[in-house]
C-alpha cells in the first residue's frame, strides 16, 4: 500500500501526498502518479480509485496528447488497413478538425467542443470550388464526422480516454433541412436517360469502355481492366485490377479496391461486340503507328496505345454529354443508375451486391438503388386493380 505523507507548505498549510505505481507505458518506462489532497481521506479515496481500475484494465492515464496529435498517430495506424489514397481523403476530411480543436487536449475534449466544431464546419468550412468560408455539404460534415468518430473510438481503445466525445455528436436537423433546401441532391440518370446515352456514342471511339462503365463497373476498374482479364470466347469479365487518381494528378495502379470488388462477371452481348470490334479497331491503330505504338496491355488506351486514366475518362464522357445536349452526371453515377435497374428488374440481392463488388447486400441497395416515379408505375397499376378497376397508369 502506497504510503501517505502529510507535507507544509511554505505558507504553514498542510496537505496530505502519495505515489501510486499505475504500471508502465507502451515503451516499458514505469509510471507513477503523484495523488495531493487537502485532506488524508482523499488521497485515499484517489489511490483506491486508480488501483482498482489498474487491477481491472480500465485506468485512464494522464497526456499530453492533442486531438491533432492523436489524429497523426490514427491516420499512421490506419495504413496497416487502407489504401493511401484513403489515407489521403481521410487526411483532406480531417483538416477542418486539425483547424478547429486539434491543437485541444485529448483528454480535455468534451462533446460541446466537438459540436460547435462540426457546426462550424457545416457553417463555414468550404475551402475551395466556391466562396472560402461558406457552407460545406452535410454529407461532406457527416464524413468528417465519421472519421474523427473512429479515430476517438480507438483513442478508447487504447485507453488514452474513457469515452468517446463524438459518438453522439450529429449534424443538427436545422442544417440538415437548410442542406436539403439548397444543396439538391443529383439525380443519377433515369433509364430512358442512359439509353438515350448509349444510342449518342455508338459510333465513339470509347464505346465499348464507357459501356463498361453503364454496366456497372467503377471509372478506376475501367481503366485498369486488361485484355488478359477479359475472355472474349466465355464472355467473362475478371476485375482484378484498379488505376485510381491520387489529386486527379498521379495514378496510383493496384489490387481491386476489397475482396469481394475482385470478382468475375458475364458480359451482356452488346458489351461483347462492342469489345471484340474495339480490340480490332485497336490491331489497326497498331498496324498504323508503328514503332510509335506502346503496347501496354490495358483496354482504354488512346490512338497510340497509351493507358488513359479516370480523368481522362471522365472529361470524354462529359464532352459527349454536351454534345448529346444530355444532363450532365458524374460518370460515377452511371453505376447508380445500372444498380437501380437491375434491383427494379428483380435481380436478387446477393447477386446485386457480388455484380457491384460488395460484402452487403444491404449496403449496396441503401446507397446505391434510387426508385424513381416510373419504376414505380407497375405498383400504380396494381394499386388500381387492388382499388376494385382495371384502371391502368398513364403512360
Amino acid at each position: 500500500m502506497a504510503e501517505i505523507k502529510k507535507v507544509t507548505l511554505m505558507n504553514g498549510k498542510t496537505r496530505y501526498r502519495t505515489v501510486v505505481d499505475a504500471g508502465r507505458d507502451e515503451n516499458g518506462k514505469r509510471i507513477q502518479i503523484t495523488i495531493t489532497k487537502d485532506r488524508k481521506k482523499d488521497v485515499e479515496a484517489e489511490r483506491d480509485r486508480i488501483q482498482h481500475q489498474r487491477k481491472n484494465g480500465t485506468l485512464i492515464l494522464p497526456n499530453e496528447i492533442t486531438l491533432g496529435g492523436w489524429l497523426d498517430r490514427w491516420l499512421e495506424y490506419k495504413k496497416r488497413d487502407v489504401e493511401e489514397t484513403t489515407i489521403r481523403t481521410y487526411r483532406l476530411a480531417l483538416v477542418h478538425v486539425y483547424d478547429r480543436i486539434g491543437h485541444i487536449r485529448l483528454q480535455e475534449l468534451t462533446e460541446d467542443q466537438v459540436t460547435e466544431c462540426i457546426d462550424d464546419i457545416v457553417a463555414n468550412g468550404r475551402r475551395k470550388g466556391g466562396e472560402a468560408g461558406t457552407r460545406l455539404a452535410v454529407s461532406t460534415a457527416e464524413g468528417v464526422l465519421t472519421r474523427l468518430r473512429e479515430a476517438l473510438k480507438r483513442a478508447v481503445v487504447r485507453k488514452l480516454i474513457a469515452e468517446s466525445p463524438a459518438q453522439s455528436v450529429r449534424v443538427s436537423l436545422a442544417d440538415r433541412k437548410t442542406d436539403k433546401r439548397e444543396r439538391p441532391k443529383a439525380k443519377p440518370w433515369s433509364v430512358a436517360e442512359v439509353q438515350q446515352f448509349i444510342a449518342g456514342l455508338e459510333r465513339d471511339r470509347l464505346y465499348a469502355p464507357l459501356l463498361l462503365s453503364l454496366m456497372g463497373l467503377r471509372p478506376a476498374e475501367v481503366v485498369g481492366l486488361r485484355w488478359t482479364d477479359l475472355d472474349l470466347k466465355r464472355a467473362t469479365l475478371e476485375m482484378v485490377n484498379t488505376r485510381t487518381m491520387i489529386g486527379n494528378v498521379t495514378v496510383l495502379e493496384k489490387d481491386a479496391k476489397t475482396a469481394a470488388g475482385e470478382r468475375v462477371l458475364p458480359l451482356p452481348g452488346s458489351v461483347l461486340d462492342a469489345l471484340k470490334k474495339f480490340r480490332a479497331l485497336q490491331a489497326r491503330e497498331k498496324l498504323a503507328a508503328g514503332e510509335g505504338y506502346t503496347d501496354s496491355g490495358y483496354v482504354v488506351v488512346d490512338q497510340f496505345g497509351i493507358p488513359r486514366n479516370t480523368r481522362h475518362l471522365r472529361e470524354h464522357a462529359y464532352r459527349l454529354m454536351r454534345e448529346l445536349e444530355m444532363r450532365q452526371v458524374r460518370l460515377y453515377d452511371a453505376r447508380h443508375s445500372c444498380l437501380s435497374y437491375l434491383a427494379v428488374s428483380g435481380v436478387p440481392d446477393v447477386v446485386l451486391a457480388a455484380w457491384a463488388g460488395h460484402t452487403n447486400a444491404s449496403f449496396t441497395k441503401r446507397k446505391y438503388v434510387h426508385v424513381g416515379v416510373e419504376d414505380m408505375r407497375a405498383a400504380a397499376t396494381a394499386w388500381g386493380s387492388f382499388h376494385g378497376g382495371d384502371q391502368k397508369a398513364p403512360v
